[in-house]
């Protein structure tokens, strides 16, 4: 008899006066985490370090909204349409992860209209950089949170999930799936692979020297991975299951085509112009002297 994983993590790590969820951590420190790797490449190239601060700001709200609406309008309007004052409420859950993308994407060309006066993809090939480790610890924090998981499977390392996440929470016995798919540690690994592959391109192979190169290349090492993870992984709104009978692939698998499709165009885009030499002076510009 197969000895499956039994999960019964909490998704609170604390409780007590505060209450700290694994899921809002895993967020935190993976947004100090692409601060910090930010930071650096800005340094490196001699960007204005006062570029930081906005793009940081610009990255975090377009993230949350962008994946809350993502999450309204993509998944679950036919119940926001008739509560609209639900749609607030980011901390009863529901985010998805195409509408941060977009919101990113529409976020990073305020940016550089208006701060950088830079191409988007400029500041998208460094920006991306460290976005695979964020999306894999998030991934990890849906892990925590008992979400997110894939269909039933006998492999050795599946994992029986609670199903009555709240009421377990408020002490209630917990119901367990059956031995399913650990799809968010199948995503986060691949994530990581991502943000590898992207410290790789940007350090070692001076990839950001082809405009667009980096962001394709993070766009089909995010979605690629996404779609056809999709296939093992329980869909997330009842509706979906009528979706991949019809069409034989679900809103998740849908709305990564055309990311993937973008990626394909950037990457064919990149490799066909020649590469333009930057410069790498390694310290933040003085500001104030050039004033």
């Amino acid at each position: 008899m197969l000895d499956f994983i039994t999960w019964t993590v909490s998704p609170n790590l604390y409780d007590g006066f505060v209450t700290v969820r694994w899921y809002g951590l895993m967020f935190a420190i993976g947004f100090l985490i692409g601060y910090e790797v930010v930071y650096r490449i800005f340094k490196h190239e001699g960007a204005p370090e006062r570029w930081l601060g906005s793009l940081f700001i610009y990255v975090v709200i377009a993230t949350i909204v962008g994946a809350r609406l993502g999450h309204v309008f993509f998944y679950d309007w036919a119940y926001y349409k008739d509560h609209l004052g639900e749609i607030f409420k980011v901390w009863e859950g529901g985010l998805a992860s195409h509408g941060g993308t977009a919101g990113i994407l529409l976020a990073v060309w305020i940016f550089s209209k208006h701060i950088t006066k830079r191409p988007m993809l400029w500041t998208l090939d460094r920006l991306v950089v460290p976005v695979g480790l964020v999306a894999a610890l998030i991934r990890i924090g849906n892990l925590m949170n008992h979400e997110i998981y894939g269909c039933a499977t006998d492999l050795p390392w599946a994992f029986n999930f609670v199903q009555n996440v709240s009421q377990w929470m408020q002490g209630a016995d917990p119901i367990f799936t059956a031995p399913s798919h650990p799809t968010q540690i199948y995503e986060a690994l691949c994530y990581l692979a991502t943000f590898g592959i992207c410290m790789w391109m940007y350090w070692k192979r001076r990839a950001q020297e082809r405009e667009g190169l980096i962001f394709g290349m993070f766009m089909l090492g995010i979605f690629v991975p996404r779609f056809f993870i999709e296939f093992i992984k329980n869909v997330q709104e009842p509706w979906e299951i009528a979706m991949r009978e019809t069409w034989g692939l679900d809103q998740g698998q849908l709305l990564s085509l055309p990311f993937i499709i973008l990626g394909v165009w950037l990457i064919i885009r990149a490799m066909r112009r020649p590469r333009v030499p930057l410069e790498y002076p390694d310290r933040f510009p003085d500001e104030k002297k050039d004033k």
